[in-house]
């Protein structure tokens, strides 16, 4: 008699019924990996995988071949198409925008001119000399740091759910972020790296991060490796640890400003960009954004479990490792020049899923985009709401959020385990 999992499936490409397959056939053995992907991932029941294909009759097979499904995978195309170069003009009108407004309103004009100007070499009136520091010195650093952290923060979110397959984890649910929060405290509170002056934070928080990464990974690690329960319940404890020792140091403080400082970085602040701090961020950044696509089908494949994966030739625990890694150097080097910036690897991964489905390349070319545009507005936000003082960024990205989390969850509540 044949088992339940056969008389519920048959296979696309062979059509064969329950009834006419041989016992121990399986239909799926004799598939290329992809068919077979998509065989196992309806046998699972996982929708992140099927989600991707035609939703078309059983009886009525699409390939890629046929009509159907060429104008499928064109329409596909040319939507990731167009959705692409929609945001790279959005980022680029926001990057302008970003400049231009602030306290002192800078016309699109003159930012276009001082920023030709700056990166030609060009003269400028002794007039504009002001506008031309605000707007290069001042601005331009910022806003720029200000997409590479969200750029980061965004595609760095996309792995981390990838690798402790949860829908609630962030770049900072490994405790990353709170280990470097200890290195900032013990800046402020007792000195420590004051002689690299106004990197000394940045260094102490970088420091702090990798020492929290090591504890993570020394803690999480056991005879199975590193598994994604064991790395999820980890990073949340340890972050506890961490915040009460950055607690306890803001406490014993003789110095009234330290827990307003603290906190203040902690919140997320761009107020200490600078050129200096853009190159090696960056580079960090991209190089990530790079290995991340390049492993864009493996994480599809490990979304599916460990087992799935291992008969499909994924190492799981390698990848997981080298996952855990790229993201916890990345999260450290965009804590250390930003703080902690809460919300941006949480939201944004499930927004764009809905956009362009839950296939990892897609996000992860759509994703530096939308959290760049993002993270520059929010920082526009922060410097006009209230001035001259200026919002701590984690406060308008919860303020933003909130909302926006709960709308997905009502909405698409399948993506969060619901029905």
């Amino acid at each position: 008699m044949p088992g339940r999992d056969q008389t519920r499936w048959s296979s696309h490409a062979d059509q064969i019924r329950p009834s006419d397959r041989k016992p121990g056939e399986n239909p799926a053995e004799n598939k290329e990996p992809a068919d077979r992907l998509r065989y196992l991932g309806r046998r699972r029941g996982d929708r992140s995988v099927t989600r991707e294909l035609p939703d078309t009759a059983r009886s009525t097979p699409v390939t890629a071949s046929s009509p159907d499904g060429a104008r499928g995978g064109r329409r596909g195309r040319g939507r990731m198409t167009t959705t692409v170069v929609s945001l790279s003009v959005a980022l680029l009108l926001s990057v302008l925008a970003g400049i231009a407004l602030g306290p002192t309103v800078v016309p699109p004009g003159d930012v276009v001119h001082f920023l030709i100007a700056a990166l030609t070499g060009g003269s400028i009136q002794a007039e504009d000399v002001t506008g031309y520091s605000i707007v290069w010195h001042v601005r331009t650093p910022r806003v720029l740091l200000a997409a590479v952290v969200g750029a980061g923060l965004s595609v760095v979110g996309v792995a981390i759910q990838a690798l402790v397959r949860n829908a609630l984890a962030d770049p900072f649910v490994l405790g990353i972020s709170s280990g470097a929060s200890v290195g900032a405290a013990a800046v402020v509170v007792f000195g420590v790296f004051a002689g690299l002056g106004v990197y000394a934070i940045s260094a102490a928080a970088f420091a702090g991060a990798l020492g929290a990464t090591v504890l993570v990974y020394l803690a999480a690690r056991g005879p199975l490796g590193l598994t994604p329960l064991r790395l999820l319940l980890t990073g949340v404890a340890l972050t506890y640890g961490f915040q009460a020792v950055m607690s306890m140091l803001v406490f014993l403080s003789p110095n009234a400003q330290a827990a307003r400082t603290v906190l203040f970085w902690l919140l997320g602040s761009l107020g200490g960009a600078s050129w200096q701090s853009l190159p090696l961020v960056t580079v960090s950044v991209v190089v990530s954004i790079v290995v991340l696509l390049r492993s864009s089908r493996a994480l599809d494949v490990l979304s599916m479990g460990d087992e799935t994966a291992a008969s499909l030739g994924v190492d799981a625990q390698a990848l997981r490792r080298r996952l855990f890694l790229l993201t916890a150097v990345a999260t450290g080097l965009i804590v250390a020049v930003s703080g902690a910036i809460p919300f941006v690897g949480l939201i944004l991964p499930h927004m764009l899923r809905i956009l362009v489905g839950s296939t990892h390349r897609r996000v992860f070319v759509i994703a530096p985009l939308a959290g760049a545009c993002f993270l520059v507005w929010v920082d526009v936000l922060a410097r006009t709401l209230v001035p001259p003082e200026e919002l701590p960024l984690g406060v308008i990205t919860a303020l933003v959020g909130v909302p926006v989390f709960i709308t997905l969850m009502r909405r698409r509540g399948y993506l969060f385990g619901g029905r």
